[in-house]
């Protein structure tokens, strides 16, 4: 029935600012850029990969996100990635601040977390 994730939205407090972090720092390329003109929002879809993408949206004055890890709803987002140290070394190039590498007990691939300029967890997870 599932075939997987098309897309995860993301609503971001600066327009600007997020979508360098996700285009420029991170490198994902633009499919399309929106200005919703009745909404004083955009929409940025990023492609991610395997048909996949995320939908980068601006609104103005959206509600703040809850910052405890372990509340209700999405946790975070997590990237495949084949060279572990390699991006945490290109992100920690670029300024991103990035946690210590784990290794996940359960099926023994090392992982470890950033954020986006709003404080959203970004995981990076080594195949």
């Amino acid at each position: 029935m599932f075939e997987g994730i098309h897309h995860v939205a993301i609503i971001c407090s600066d327009y600007e600012r997020s979508k360098h972090f996700y285009v420029n720092l991170l490198g994902f390329p633009i499919i399309q850029e929106t200005f919703r003109a009745a909404r004083n929002s955009y929409k940025l879809d990023l492609e991610i990969g395997n048909g996949s993408a995320i939908e980068l949206f601006s609104f103005p004055h959206p509600p703040d996100r809850p910052n405890t890890p372990e509340a209700c709803g999405l946790r975070h987002l997590a990237f495949k990635v084949a060279d572990l140290n390699a991006s945490v070394r290109y992100l920690t190039e670029q300024g991103v601040a990035v946690e210590p590498i784990r290794t996940d007990e359960l099926t023994h691939k090392r992982f470890t977390f950033f954020k986006d300029p709003d404080g959203l967890p970004l995981e990076l997870y080594e195949l």
